[in-house]
């Protein structure tokens, strides 16, 4: 375990609910976002050869330049500090983010001038991925204090092949304070549906139950931990990862603080996702919470909503892929787009308290 401690400068923002009918009157709230960004292959240009990353090279498939390269950071530092911001009126605090190739990639995406005066820190470890592909956590040092940080191996085995590792990706626990509140993040990215998804379905399961371990090993140690998991899942949300290992629910409800409630399930039933494929959507991104933040006790953080961060200009315009997630790469080759999936996010909401400093950053 790696352990990390800064100091905690909270930037607060005030947030004024008077149309939600759960207030009885107007109060003085505090509102973070925490985001999900799928980042589509987001690579350097050097061959690494312990992995398959020959494709996105200069001399690859791909023809991954210096000056693509760099394109895709401006449009990735371009998106990152807008998702829901509609609401929060800032950057998020914290971004899970998946599709990363090293953490070279990730200190060239934080040093971008759309993101560099927000100061985010980095939590990332190598995976054994054969592609070479990692999960990350983006976390602003100025409101955030990261405490530890451990990576989980998730081990699979060909179910063919009994003794053959199918290598992926690890899962990412992250564990720190905002307004000395203590919150635990895990990042995911399951494996993919690579060869059908009824072929490929027991590794998500696999997944699936590691992430049970964790959470079961969390709430051991604190009962009424405060946690979130998100990721590119690879599965929607009413498959039987979710609903059968994890136990998800769709109903913040009357939660257990170790229930799971996954509030992108309604919206996958209502025909919304973060991907398309044969002009169908899926809803592979996803953020879920424990019990304990869905209890509406807004003197501490809680869960009030969540979305798809789906802007027009993250849209393809024409062609035959109009109102798909707007690409890097297509089947054509590259598009100069963002990547092939949505980001998604939720707001967490707390009362202001007395003496909180008043005003925005």
């Amino acid at each position: 375990m790696i352990t990390r401690i800064f100091p905690l400068f909270v930037s607060c923002l005030f947030f004024f609910l008077s149309t939600e009918s759960s207030f009885s009157q107007q109060k003085e709230y505090k509102i973070i976002s925490i985001a999900f960004y799928n980042v589509e292959n987001l690579f350097d240009t050097e061959n690494n050869p312990f992995t398959f990353d020959d494709d996105r090279t200069p001399d690859g498939d791909d023809v991954w330049t210096q000056e693509k390269y760099r394109d895709k950071l401006q449009k990735l530092a371009e998106v990152i500090p807008e998702i829901g911001s509609d609401i929060s009126k800032q950057a998020p605090v914290i971004v899970g983010i998946c599709e990363i190739e090293n953490r070279r990639v990730l200190e060239d995406l934080i040093s971008e001038p759309k993101l560099k005066a927000y100061n985010y820190g980095i939590v990332h470890y190598e995976s054994p991925d054969r592609r070479g592909i990692d999960v990350a956590l983006l976390y602003r040092k100025d409101i955030f204090r990261l405490e530890n940080s451990v990576s989980h191996e998730l081990l699979i085995y060909d179910s063919k092949e009994p003794d053959k590792r199918v290598y992926t990706r690890d899962q990412l626990v992250v564990s720190g304070k905002i307004d000395d509140e203590k919150l635990h993040f895990i990042v995911n990215h399951w494996p993919s549906r690579s060869g059908g998804e009824t072929a490929s379905r027991y590794k998500r399961e696999k997944a699936a139950a590691l992430n049970k371990v964790i959470l079961d090993s969390i709430f051991k140690r604190k009962p009424l931990a405060k946690v979130i998991s998100m990721g590119d899942f690879n599965d929607d949300p009413t498959n039987k990862s979710f609903k059968e290992i994890l136990k998800t629910k769709e109903d913040p409800n009357g939660l257990s603080p170790h229930q799971l409630y996954n509030p992108m399930e309604r919206m996958f039933k209502k025909g919304m996702g973060t991907l398309a494929y044969r002009d169908g959507w899926n809803l592979f991104d996803q953020i879920l919470i424990s019990g304990a933040l869905t209890k509406k006790d807004y003197s501490s953080f809680q869960f009030y909503k969540a979305g798809i961060f789906n802007k027009k200009y993250l849209i393809t315009e024409s062609g035959q892929y109009k109102g798909y997630p707007f690409r890097s790469y297509g089947y054509s080759g590259y598009q100069g787009g963002y990547s092939d999936h949505f980001p998604v996010y939720i707001y967490l909401l707390k009362q202001a308290g007395p003496g909180t400093p008043k005003g925005s950053e």
